[in-house]
């Protein structure tokens, strides 16, 4: 049997993984491993979750990258109907789980060959049945549980041996060769750092660019956590090694060190008693990537630095900083080892437009149609439809380790002109970068609208800036906002990716494949975007200098409250990695009032109120989700100085409020444009029925 989950999800399942495991029943869960809410609710990835199960008898495979969670799945449940032992195969939420890259699939024959026939036959012969009874799921006492606790330790101590023996004869059928704990890096390596998960694709691809200039690092990458062996750990390790850091993505508050550090701490130190280790090395142990926090090959040199420090901190945590406790290492915003043969692209849109659709098919295309290797990573923010989405893309030469944001693009897209007025886009364009914008001003004019931030970047940087009224040519071909198919037109013409005549064929036979089932018609429209935008993608010449004094307005007013000003402000900027510890309350606690800062001005196209025909009945205001639609009643003294064309009729549904006026306001900063407003309003123009009180 086998079943998926994350986060509290897998913490409801936790009595029924005991009792799993205790009747020694083959079983695989798969985990997108995610945060379990303490202070907040966070729908990211981190080991929170795998942890706190650690104690239900599963064994925990971890995989690391997207090949490594498609092998290993097939590997976890060989193993289980061998050894009987039920396996919780986890890999990094959203980093992992929702990476899109090339993988070289297992074939039927190789999952018949992993998975023997009579181990499956034999979990059959256990089900529970009539004409073989048994009992499960006694109650026994103090005098005979213990021991019946105790009959189950053949099986784990077994398990290491089923496990290592699935995965060789998975290397034995593809060649790709994992082992319990891999090591890479330096053969001599004094400085190592020991982990799991997505992060140790970020550490191997660190140290081999750390070894190849002569420094003796390396990473070891443990993939079966539970059982835990120690033999095989110490096997990994390098003779010469020093100085070992663990860390661990996951928080124990009160723990002497967190759940992977005790691990390797108790396994090395039994090494050294039963002669498998010649001496201890020092153990170090460190914190990074809650809760999909950014972890990146500057923060694994800051790790193994501070094993080479003259006094290296014990407990660390590496990726934030923390000026209340002071436990983080610092680190190095300017080391970075991509190389320049790997095209990086960003591309900043608003959820539900169609952006990170766009890209993931574009990756598709690169994938399967060239011999790069590709990667896509795309951030979401929790508040879904309308609200920011990164799309962060690699397309190299040899398998892509970075298991990080792409911090230096030659490629920048921006599908919402709203950006540049509230978060700096171009922070990662390289010199010379290419620039797409979405906005519906006139090429002619684009320039003089941009704020002088964005002016002296792309003037500074020698950037190529191109235009396109996105929405226009998508509206104008029948698809509504869904400006996807056009920008992908757009990203091929310029990115130099793919011939743009290649390109367009390819684009051609994913719009088919897309949404044949959807008819004709459909496909027809999208065709006709993807031709009609590269008639309408402009170059906009680029001076060397800013040539506005504009600047980019404040994301928060003046007047804002302090914990707005000092953290808010930061967030909406997009800088809220920047924020230090000491600007959190420890328990969670938020002040009430702060969403009304945050201004976010997505809608397209708002509601207009039509007085004439409005019957007053508030339908509209009740049904808005974001409280952007306010009816009022009030006094007509209150109309003095008000602005020419403010709208108010007499107050006519409730006779108590005779005499007053009545009006209905929207606030376009906060309408997203869901439309539900004008859906449920009764009113109609009986002359003509399409007009309502709210168009």
């Amino acid at each position: 049997t086998t079943t998926f989950t994350a986060s509290q999800g897998l913490l409801l399942m936790l009595p029924d993984l005991f009792k799993i495991a205790g009747e020694l029943t083959p079983f695989c869960l798969h985990v997108a491993a995610r945060t379990v809410a303490t202070h907040a609710l966070s729908i990211f990835g981190d080991h929170s979750d795998v942890m706190a199960a650690r104690s239900t008898g599963l064994g925990l495979l971890a995989s690391g990258s997207a090949q490594e969670a498609h092998d290993l799945a097939a590997v976890a449940h060989a193993a289980t109907l061998a050894g009987r032992v039920p396996v919780l195969h986890f890999f990094d939420g959203f980093r992992t789980s929702h990476e899109i890259t090339r993988v070289d699939p297992l074939d039927d024959d190789a999952l018949r060959a992993l998975v023997p026939l009579e181990t499956v036959q034999a979990h059959r012969a256990r089900a529970l049945d009539p004409d073989r009874p048994v009992v499960r799921g006694t109650s026994q006492n103090p005098d005979v549980y213990f021991q019946s606790r105790e009959a189950v330790e053949p099986y784990y101590q077994g398990f290491v041996k089923v496990v290592d023996d699935t995965l060789a004869r998975l290397a034995a059928l593809t060649g790709r060769r994992y082992r319990l704990f891999d090591y890479a890096g330096h053969p001599e390596a004094e400085r190592v750092v020991l982990l799991m998960g997505s992060g140790a694709e970020c550490a191997h691809e660190t140290v081999e660019h750390l070894a190849a200039r002569g420094e003796r690092v390396g990473v070891v990458k443990v993939r079966l956590f539970r059982p835990f062996s120690v033999a095989h750990l110490v096997a990994a390790l390098p003779r010469s090694v020093r100085a070992l850091t663990v860390l661990d993505r996951t928080k124990e508050p009160g723990a002497s060190a967190d759940p992977l550090h005790q691990e390797v701490l108790a396994g090395l130190a039994e090494a050294v008693d039963a002669g498998l280790l010649d001496a201890m090395p020092r153990v170090y142990g460190g914190r990074y990537g809650l809760a999909s926090k950014e972890f990146t090959p500057a923060m694994v040199k800051a790790v193994l630095d501070n094993m080479a420090a003259p006094s290296p901190r014990r407990r660390f945590t590496v990726g934030i900083r923390d000026d209340v406790s002071g436990s983080s290492l610092d680190v190095d915003p300017d080391f970075d080892l991509e190389p320049d043969d790997v095209t990086r692209a960003l591309f900043f849109g608003l959820g539900a437009d169609g952006t990170v659709s766009a890209n993931k098919a574009s990756i598709k295309i690169i994938g399967e149609e060239t011999p790069r290797y590709v990667q896509g990573h795309f951030e979401y923010d929790s508040r879904k439809s309308g609200s920011t989405t990164v799309s962060h893309l690699r397309f190299g030469p040899r398998p892509i380790r970075s298991t990080y944001r792409v911090q230096r693009a030659q490629f920048v897209a921006v599908h919402d002109p709203e950006f540049l007025e509230r978060r700096d886009v171009f922070a990662a364009a390289m010199p010379g970068a290419t620039v797409l914008l979405n906005t519906p001003v006139a090429p002619e004019a684009v320039w003089d609208t941009l704020p002088a931030e964005a002016q002296a970047q792309l003037a500074s940087r020698g950037c190529r800036l191109y235009v396109i009224d996105g929405y226009g040519v998508a509206a104008r071909a029948g698809l509504g906002r869904r400006i996807n198919t056009v920008m992908q037109a757009c990203f091929f013409a310029l990115s130099g990716v793919l011939p743009e005549a290649e390109a367009m064929q390819h684009l051609r036979r994913a719009v088919e494949d897309t949404w044949g089932r959807r008819g004709e018609e459909v496909i027809r429209r999208n065709v006709e975007a993807l031709e009609a935008a590269r008639a309408a993608l402009f170059a906009v010449p680029v001076p060397p200098s800013a040539t506005t004094e504009r600047r980019r307005p404040p994301a928060v007013p003046a007047h804002a409250p302090d914990f707005v000003q000092r953290v808010t402000r930061l967030i909406l900027e997009g800088h809220g990695d920047d924020l230090p510890v000491s600007a959190f309350p420890p328990d969670g606690t938020w002040p009430v009032g702060t969403s009304k800062y945050e201004k976010r001005a997505l809608a397209r196209d708002i509601p207009i109120w039509q007085p004439d025909l409005c019957v007053q009945c508030n339908f509209c205001s009740m049904i808005c989700p974001h409280a952007a639609i306010q009816s009022r009643v009030f006094d007509p003294a209150a109309l003095v100085g008000a602005p020419e064309g403010f709208r108010s009729v007499p107050e006519s549904f409730e006779t108590a409020l005779d005499g007053l006026r009545y009006t209905v306001q929207v606030a376009p900063e906060d309408c997203t444009g869901c439309g539900l407003c004008v859906a449920v309003c009764p009113a109609k123009d009986r002359l003509k029925p399409r007009r309502k009180a709210l168009v």
